[in-house]
């Protein structure tokens, strides 16, 4: 008979949290760099710094993406139907949640 020194049970999560959240932000923040990069002259009616607002919350909404992808690893891992739910799942909340943190952090600006 053989000892194990280890825990018996896997954790469910390969990854820890901070490491989906910085997965998550850093989609974000090249998500708006790449809008931000070509925007040429800004507006004078804008805000002196405007560009700050945008690269805060898009980055924070891919980061609140990553938090929902990382609570979906309990249904990732029962396998089947479930695998390929959760995965659908979280592709299409982070979606919405990287649009609504893109439209709040232009709002004003390049979003009318």
């Amino acid at each position: 008979m053989t000892q194990r020194n280890g825990p018996q049970n896997q954790p469910i999560h390969p990854a820890s949290v901070g490491r989906r959240m910085l997965q998550g932000a850093g989609i974000g923040l090249l998500l708006i760099l790449f809008f931000l990069v070509g925007t040429g002259e800004p507006d004078p009616e804008w805000p002196k710094f405007w560009i700050i607002k945008p690269l805060i919350m898009v980055p924070l909404a891919g980061a609140l993406g990553g938090v929902f992808y990382y609570n979906m690893d309990h249904l990732r891992c029962q396998g089947g139907w479930r695998e390929a739910l959760a995965y659908l799942l979280s592709l299409v909340v982070f979606i919405i949640v990287l649009w609504l943190g893109t439209v709040l952090g232009l709002n004003g600006t390049m979003w009318d």
